[in-house]
This record gives structure tokens, C-alpha cells and sequence, in this order.
């Protein structure tokens, strides 16, 4: 039986409990969505539902609610996505005046005042203004929990995804990862070794020329030769040239008497 197991304990102490708690519902609030584990987004999951219900109270105009909200849950300064690199760029006293105005109230709907460029938008604003109105006509259930397959590095604890309802991306279009320098010479090599192969095939199946057959011949049309027969050159008839006459003994002499 469930004796004193009302909730988790988590290894925390009930201060740090708390702390935890408002720490994740703002972050919630804040980007749609958080990735923690599964026990802690279980835990986190009716605290957030009950922050949301009473945001839907707090847009109604229930003034009550909105104190509730802020007791409850504290309230943080969210930073525009845009401008969080010109605030890690300040000095940490013009960080103050941009989450902050001169009376000390935190800047609520996130609009440049007293001469900044931009200001904090507070968390409990957000989501009486922005996250309460998409649920008005919902009765509960506000939140989703996503069991992820990777474990968390270092102690193997099962993580999840916890975020609203509505806050789920559609999916876009499947795109193939890019290849590595190693799948690319892998690729270049069996492109090149199909291309060898293909040649060889081809040179394999060409048909070789044949001498063709007598039939095939006409009468008085030159026969050419195959590869395998190899044409001599026809020797030239050459007519026999007259021997010329040797001369006789008596030629030599000169003639007698004259």
C-alpha cells in the first residue's frame, strides 16, 4: 500500500521541490515545451495543469487568480529570442533596467520603455495572455508526456518530453542525411568498378566478324578477308627484259688493213 507516498520525493528536499517545480512550469510556459525526465515531468504535470487552469480564471478577469498565480509560481523575466545576445552582451545594471522599471514592478508585456531597445516580458503575463486563451474551451488535459528512447548520459534515467497540447510541430518534409567523405569514396569505387564490369561485359557479347560463306559471295565481287586470314601481297608480274647481246672475241680487236 501507498503509506506516505503521496508524491515524489525525488532526492530533494520539499523546498527544492518547489523550487524545481516553478523552475520547469516556466520554462514550459516560456518555449511550449522541455525535455526532462520521466519522473520529474510526471511530477511537474498536475502542478502545471492547476497553474493553467487558474490562468483561465486570472483572463477572465479574476484578479484573486492572478495573485494566486504569482504566489504559486513566482514570475520570470523572458528574454525575446531575438535580443538574447544583446543581453548577454550588458553590464548586469542594464540588465536590471531591462527586466525591471525604476519602481521595481517587472516589465509585464515585453514593450521598449524609458529609452531601451527592449524589455522582459513577465512568464505570468504570457500565460494568462497568450497560453490560457488557446484552452478556454478545453476542460483539462493541457499537457502531453513523451516517452523518449535515449536514456540520459551518466545515469541511464528514462527521459520524456513534456509539452501543451497544440505547442507539437507538424511534420515537414523527410530529408536524407548527408553523406560522409566515406560514404562518397565508397560510393566512387563501386560506380567505378559497375562501369569496368559493364565494359567488360560488352566487349564479351560483341559478335566477331565472320569470312562469309561462298554462297553468299556474288560471282566476280572481291572476297574480303576475316581477322584470322591474313592477305599477302600479290607479287607483281614483271615481263622478262631482253638480255643484251655480250660482246665477241673479234669485237676487242681492231679492224685489219684499213
Amino acid at each position: 500500500m501507498r503509506h506516505l507516498n503521496r508524491y515524489r520525493k525525488l532526492s530533494r528536499t520539499s523546498e527544492h521541490r518547489l523550487s524545481l517545480r516553478r523552475n520547469l512550469a516556466q520554462s514550459l510556459f516560456e518555449h511550449g515545451e522541455i525535455v526532462t525526465t520521466l519522473a520529474k515531468a510526471k511530477d511537474v504535470r498536475p502542478y502545471v495543469e492547476r497553474l493553467i487552469t487558474m490562468a483561465k480564471k486570472a483572463h477572465a478577469g479574476d484578479l484573486a487568480a492572478r495573485q494566486r498565480l504569482v504566489r504559486a509560481m513566482n514570475d520570470r523575466g523572458i528574454i525575446p529570442a531575438d535580443h538574447q545576445e544583446d543581453y548577454d552582451m550588458m553590464s548586469d545594471a542594464r540588465r536590471l533596467k531591462t527586466r525591471r522599471a525604476r519602481s521595481g514592478r517587472r516589465h509585464r508585456a515585453g514593450e521598449a520603455k524609458a529609452g531601451l531597445k527592449f524589455t522582459a516580458q513577465s512568464v505570468v503575463h504570457r500565460l494568462v495572455n497568450t497560453v490560457a486563451p488557446r484552452y478556454l474551451d478545453r476542460p483539462g488535459g493541457y499537457t502531453r508526456i513523451i516517452k523518449l528512447a535515449r536514456t540520459r548520459i551518466g545515469d541511464n534515467s528514462d527521459r520524456a518530453v513534456l509539452q501543451l497540447v497544440g505547442e507539437e510541430e507538424e511534420p515537414g518534409p523527410v530529408s536524407k542525411p548527408k553523406k560522409t567523405a566515406r560514404e562518397k569514396r565508397v560510393e566512387r569505387r563501386y560506380a567505378a568498378a559497375a562501369r569496368a564490369v559493364k565494359g567488360a561485359t560488352k566487349r564479351s557479347a560483341a559478335p566477331t566478324p565472320r569470312a562469309p560463306a561462298e554462297a553468299d559471295v556474288e560471282p566476280g565481287a572481291p572476297v574480303e578477308p576475316g581477322p584470322d586470314q591474313t592477305q599477302e601481297p600479290e607479287a607483281e608480274e614483271h615481263s622478262p627484259e631482253p638480255a643484251e647481246p655480250r660482246p665477241s672475241a673479234g669485237d676487242d680487236q681492231a679492224p685489219s688493213g684499213a
